[in-house]
């Protein structure tokens, strides 16, 4: 077989269908106003943490050095996990390299051959291939809906049940029914693992997430997990729950064993942002107004977070959508298949905090004719 062929072939395939992605580099100062990318709150290039970064890299090196369990383990992970735990309510954080190794790890490390997991069907990536992996039997409920995974659970008593939603969702924008899933799961003896990437600094007091919000934060019958590249502006993840749900991580998640810890420049970055977040908690009011005013302008449904999702006839009218925002000085996402669960190509709009009055609102001016242009 000719390899080189066979993957020449693969990319003209995606050509032609208008689903071929393309790794764009940009340069540090950048002068387009940036609507793509998750930096909710602006804050990976706010001063102050830029220079905890730089500080944490000057004191403890590029990177940690090692796994956590070996030497890898920096006081910086500590405060990190200890100030996230507090702020959203938790009894304990263990931070990761990444968020989706930290979702890997929390299904992985709970379920096996023989258990049941209990899948909405837009559930990121990362929580889809953590379930391939674990060898339990998958359920796939349909999305957002609680009826169904009411069914699935008592089709199945008595066995071990992970039921996976995240909080908000990143394509559509919307939020799941935390408080009835979690009553289900309290019924059943399940455990609800929700991924809280798009909503920690986003949604409720003061950016504390929808689990906060719908005062589930310490329930018995749920876990969280927080990424660190999106309204924190860094990178890594972080899973939240009780002391004991740590400690079992700490002994059998691989992806946490076997991997570098995080680096020390993300974490302190992280823990920068938090504590400015945390005296600064209108920024996700900011945020609120924004979106919905933008979404509004558009004619969509205003999201639960703060990605706005803009259907698009077709994955060329999506490129071409996204190439005349660009041509206007603004940087969208465009979504294309397999990337969106429904099959429909859509513009991802990022709402950030972090953009100035004067470009926000050039922005929302010109994404206004570019949707009326191209939808």
């Amino acid at each position: 077989m000719n390899w080189e062929q066979w993957f020449a072939e693969r990319v003209a395939e995606r050509e032609a269908a208008g689903l071929r992605r393309i790794l764009k580099p940009r340069g540090a100062d950048d002068p387009v106003i940036d609507l793509a990318g998750n930096d909710y709150l602006g804050l990976s290039t706010h001063p102050d943490v830029r220079r905890a970064a730089a500080d944490a890299a000057l004191t403890w090196g590029a990177g940690s050095g090692a796994s956590r369990l070996v030497t890898g383990t920096l006081e910086v992970h500590q405060q990190l996990e200890e100030e996230l735990a507090e702020f959203t309510g938790w009894p304990a954080a263990l931070a990761f390299s990444t968020g989706y190794h930290a979702n890997l790890s929390v299904v992985a490390a709970l379920v096996g051959k023989g258990d049941l997991i209990v899948s909405d069907a837009h559930v990121h990536a990362s929580l889809i291939d953590a379930a391939r992996l674990s060898r339990a039997e998958v359920a796939v409920a349909a999305h957002n809906d609680a009826a169904d995974v009411a069914r699935i659970l008592a089709a199945n008593p008595g066995r071990r049940t992970l039921v996976l939603v995240e909080s908000i969702y990143s394509v559509l924008g919307d939020a799941a029914p935390l408080r009835e899933l979690a009553d289900l799961c309290a019924d059943h003896g399940a455990l609800l693992v929700v991924d809280e990437a798009h909503g920690v600094g986003v949604v409720g007091d003061g950016g504390r997430g929808l689990v906060h919000a719908a005062g589930l934060a310490g329930h018995p019958n749920v876990v969280v997990t927080v990424t660190l590249s999106k309204a924190l502006g860094a990178q890594g993840g972080v899973l939240l729950g009780p002391a004991s749900f740590r400690e079992h991580l700490v002994n059998a998640a691989r992806p946490f064993i076997f991997d570098t810890g995080l680096a020390p420049a993300s974490a302190a970055g992280a823990l920068a942002s938090l504590r400015h977040l945390r005296a600064h908690h209108d920024l996700p009011t900011v945020i609120r107004t924004r979106v919905t005013g933008l979404a509004d302008l558009l004619g969509v449904e205003a999201p639960a977070g703060a990605v706005l999702s803009v259907p698009m006839p077709s994955p060329h009218a999506a490129l071409a959508a996204q190439a005349a925002c660009l041509a206007g000085g603004v940087r969208v996402a465009c979504f294309r298949p397999p990337s969106v669960p429904d099959g429909i190509s859509r513009l991802r709009i990022t709402t950030n905090a972090g953009v100035d009055g004067a470009d926000w609102k050039h922005a929302c001016d010109l994404l206004a004719r570019v949707c009326e242009e191209h939808r």
